[in-house]
Parts: C-alpha cells; sequence; structure tokens
C-alpha cells in the first residue's frame, strides 16, 4: 500500500505540476461574469465524472455564496428520469445534447468533464453549445480526446490514469469555487 499511495500521489503532482493553469483562469472569469449577469452553467459526464458534474453544480449552487447570490447552475447528470427516458427514447448518445438543445440559452456556460474526451454524448454536447452559441469548457484527461478540439477552451491534464483525471476535475472545481466566494465577498 505504501508504494501505491507514494506513486499515485507522485503522479497526481506530475499532472497538475506540469499543467498550464490559465485556462482555469479563463474559466473562473466566465464563471465570474455568469453569476453577474444571471447566466447558467451546465456540467456533464460520465460514470466519475458524472458523479462529479453533481458535486461541482452543488458547490457553485451553495457554496460559492450561501447568502444566496450564487449562480444558476445544473448537473445535467442529475435527473435519473430524464436521462433513462432520453436513453431510451433517443439514444445515450443525446442526454445531454438534448438538454441543452430544450433549456440552455446563448451565453450560457457548459463544463463538460471527461477523461478520455472521447464520448459520444460529451462530443455531442459541445456540438449543441456551439449550434446554441454557448461559452464551452472541457476538463479531460489522457490524450485529451475530440473534446480537446471542440471545446472552446480545454484544461487538459495529460495523465493517463482514469481516477487521477477524476480528481483533477474536482481540483480545478474546488479552486473554482474558493475563488468565486472571495471575489463574491468583494462586492
Amino acid at each position: 500500500m505504501k508504494n501505491l499511495i507514494a506513486n499515485y500521489l507522485e503522479t497526481l503532482r506530475k499532472a497538475t505540476g506540469e499543467m498550464d493553469w490559465s485556462p482555469v483562469e479563463v474559466l473562473a472569469k466566465a464563471l465570474y461574469e455568469a453569476v453577474q449577469q444571471g447566466r447558467c452553467v451546465y456540467l456533464c459526464g460520465n460514470g466519475g465524472s458524472a458523479g462529479n458534474a453533481v458535486h461541482l453544480a452543488n458547490d457553485f449552487l451553495y457554496g460559492i455564496a450561501p447568502d444566496g447570490r450564487a449562480m444558476k447552475v445544473e448537473a445535467l447528470t442529475a435527473n435519473t428520469s430524464v436521462l433513462t427516458c432520453l436513453g431510451n427514447d433517443i439514444g445515450y448518445d443525446n442526454i445531454f445534447a438534448h438538454q441543452l438543445q430544450v433549456k440552455a440559452e446563448a451565453g450560457d456556460i457548459l463544463i463538460v468533464l471527461s477523461g478520455s474526451g472521447n464520448s459520444t454524448n460529451i462530443i455531442r454536447a459541445l456540438e449543441a453549445a456551439k449550434q446554441k452559441n454557448m461559452q464551452s469548457f472541457a476538463i479531460l484527461g489522457f490524450g485529451g480526446g475530440k473534446a480537446k478540439a471542440l471545446a472552446d477552451v480545454a484544461i487538459h491534464f495529460a495523465v493517463d490514469d482514469m481516477q487521477i483525471a477524476e480528481d483533477t476535475q474536482l481540483i480545478v472545481g474546488h479552486m473554482l469555487m474558493q475563488h468565486l466566494n472571495q471575489e463574491l465577498k468583494r462586492v
């Protein structure tokens, strides 16, 4: 176990230490403007990334400003009735894109969370965001996949480990939450 702990932490340190953090600053600015302008933020992902989308939606709704000045945010992964209906009726590849086509407005923000960046439902969500004139961001691992080129801004951690790729999603999300909390205290 000691070797696993040391190797895991070293891989996480390397992934975060070799990272260009400037795209996170771009996302932070976009999220702050979304709060100020009342625009909505949508998050989605599959598997552990789906759970992270729900976690971060909670943090952005309450954690950034418990006094109620937080952002309008929704995890597209949270409603199991919607997911199973859409998956059954129009296909799993369309579960996020369809929700965006119905709910999203121009200027809203989409954040996709993906280890590989190649899941078809993530790619279609990014395509729907472009059609709706939304800003799109992707937090990605491995090689970044198709999502890396399709997102307006990619936050890419070049790590070939799914668990660490999912850890980086929460690291970025928690940094954003703390940043927004500090910024909103100033206004």
